[in-house]
């Protein structure tokens, strides 16, 4: 291999690190990867798109892989960011605030804000939901790319998000429960996360849109633009 060489002795781990490595020291093309590495082409194309697959690498706009959300750092950066302005969504909407990223075929509650009393909607911090329904799936589904084949929303409902901004759910994952979401972005407007309010349905009246779409919208584009300044 170039740059990197081999260190555990288990081959598929030491090649995926090198790519790890290469992409998120520098953003590279699929050429560049294997330059960095001196892996083949087929080798290093399998192991980045594995990587993306994962989140740990991500591609920029211009198509070049770079360090992804789900690495230790970034979550932790994103986490850490997203605190003061969930908080805030908390205290304006009264309900529960989540923020999920893509794991694999999944989403997973990498934060969340409960409110102090009443009847709410608990997401654990870890849980993982799947992207098959929710509005969380729905804009995973329009800014990610990732649409399972089984999911209980229709192309119209994902072009609907990518249009509005942000996506709802009434009684889709689970009865009595709605759902408003909104996506996240990096620097380089690669999406990250998605940003949701949940609780009861009966609350989320006249809509989840109509009662929350400007505050969480507005949120969600707060913590982009400031994680775009962190970067």
């Amino acid at each position: 291999m170039g740059e990197y060489s081999a260190v555990s002795g288990i081959k598929v781990l030491d090649r995926a690190v090198a790519i790890m490595m290469a992409a998120t020291n520098r953003p590279s093309t699929l050429n560049e990867l294997c330059e960095t590495t001196g892996l083949p082409r087929a080798t290093a194309h399998r192991l980045a798109t594995a990587l993306e697959a994962h989140r740990i690498l991500t591609r920029t706009p211009d198509g070049k892989w770079g360090a992804g959300p789900a690495l230790p750092g970034n979550r932790d950066r994103i986490i850490e960011t997203a605190g003061p302005i969930m908080e805030e969504l908390l205290q304006s909407t009264g309900e529960s605030v989540q923020l999920y990223e893509v794991s694999g075929t999944t989403r997973t509650c990498i934060a969340t804000r409960e409110p102090e009393a009443g009847l709410h909607n608990v997401v654990p911090v870890g849980r993982q939901l799947p992207l098959t329904s929710g509005s969380a799936a729905r804009v995973i589904a329009a800014f990610a790319g990732i649409h399972m084949p089984d999911a209980t929303f229709s192309e119209h409902d994902i072009e609907l998000a990518k249009e509005d901004g942000y996506s709802v759910s009434i009684e889709e994952r689970e009865a009595g429960l709605a759902s408003i979401s909104a996506p996240v972005f990096d620097g380089a407007g690669t999406f990250i996360a998605a940003l949701s309010v949940s609780g009861s349905a009966e609350r989320f009246r006249p809509s989840p849109a109509d009662k929350f779409a400007p505050t969480l919208t507005a949120a969600a584009k707060k913590l982009s633009d400031a994680l775009a300044a962190d970067a």
